[in-house]
């Protein structure tokens, strides 16, 4: 993807015939992009672990799924500083051992903040369109068993990154990268960065529709039930369109330029501009990428509203907020409000739709 003296992940290399890429753009945008997304993503995600660790007094499954997604932002953000610090020198100067785990880090957290998010949708979505549902009765063990098997499945195929060099060079040409070029590379890096690839785009295609699918009904159950209060309509709305948001801006331009990029390479080698552009967009989405994990506890750990309330409460009193209402609770957090409202009139129907 650029040339071999400084490139952060160098997952590509330019097809048979196209010159070099250059390092410009990377190095103009990404070292300034990176430093916003560790402040503001380290910021709101120390916060948020102040809040769990000491002002919450009371857990549930929402908020253990919460607190797992705080735990994979702020791991993925702890591991952009040494990456500034390469792209500012324009070598690596923190050896194998910690290249090795850099890139660990930054390419498992990153699936896992997805995979995370994803159970978040998913239990809103059964807490309010399914509340008898025997999914709405997870206990705190059975959510820890479910955070568990997300970070297994989300760490196992990256783990081989572990066991691998990716130091290129000496001295103060030393480079970590993921990736340089197929030439070069033995079959197992081969395989490891073609499952990388796989994964990008998968681990976007299968979450989104998830999400689509989740606030879609979300929305339809509460416009239908709560006729003649369309504030709570368009509060429940804005929540669902800012999860929807977030991890298409950040998500999105990662997917298409990987795909875009495979695609010429394999079909269109000649087509050297269509490659630089991908290229390019590759390295803006790098910067969009950890932008979710300071965006995070902003759309996620901020909507539920046991965590409002303890972060309220740890305020001085000139600057605590009001209790949340009943609307947000059920549109942000999962609550049972609306349920407990409709639950009389509604208790046939909902009861049959609860799989």
């Amino acid at each position: 993807m650029f040339n071999t003296t400084s490139s952060m992940l160098n997952l590509t290399t330019p097809p048979p015939g196209c010159p070099p890429v250059g390092i410009q753009l990377e190095g103009l945008i990404l070292p300034p992009v990176l430093t916003v997304d560790v402040v503001l993503g380290l910021l709101g995600n120390l916060v948020a672990l102040w809040i769990f660790c000491f002002k919450l007094k009371t857990w549930n499954p929402n908020n253990l799924f919460l607190f797992n997604l705080v735990i994979a932002d702020f791991l993925a953000l702890v591991s952009l500083p040494l990456r500034i610090d390469a792209l500012l020198r324009g070598h690596w100067v923190f050896g194998d051992g910690l290249c090795r785990i850099n890139l660990f880090l930054m390419f498992s957290n990153r699936s896992a903040s997805i995979a995370l998010m994803t159970v978040v949708a998913i239990y809103r979505y059964f807490k309010v369109v399914h509340p008898h549902h025997r999914f709405n009765r997870l206990t705190l063990r059975q959510a820890a068993l479910v955070s568990a098997l997300v970070w297994l499945l989300v760490a196992a195929p990256r783990l081989p990154m572990l066991a691998y060099s990716h130091i290129k060079g000496a001295g103060d040409r030393t480079q970590c990268f993921f990736f340089t070029s197929y030439k070069e590379a033995s079959r197992a890096i081969v395989i490891l960065v073609g499952t990388h690839r796989v994964l990008t785009v998968l681990e976007f295609i299968f979450p989104t529709a998830m999400l689509l699918f989740c606030s879609v009904r979300i929305s339809g159950f509460l416009r239908r039930r709560q006729m003649g209060k369309p504030e709570k309509v368009r509060k429940a709305m804005r929540v669902c369109v800012a999860i929807v948001a977030v991890f298409t801006v950040c998500f999105l331009p990662t997917t298409v330029a990987t795909v875009g990029v495979w695609l010429i390479r394999s079909y269109r080698p000649w087509d050297c501009a269509s490659f630089y552009t991908f290229t390019q967009l590759t390295i803006v989405s790098l910067g969009l990428n950890f932008l979710n994990s300071a965006l995070d506890p902003v759309v996620y750990v901020f909507s539920s509203s046991m965590f409002r309330r303890a972060l309220c409460s740890a305020l001085p009193r000139a600057l605590r907020c009001g209790e949340p209402d009943d609307s947000e609770n059920a549109a942000s957090s999962g609550t049972q409000t609306t349920d407990q409202q409709e639950m009389k009139s509604t208790r046939a129907e909902t009861g049959s739709g609860a799989m």
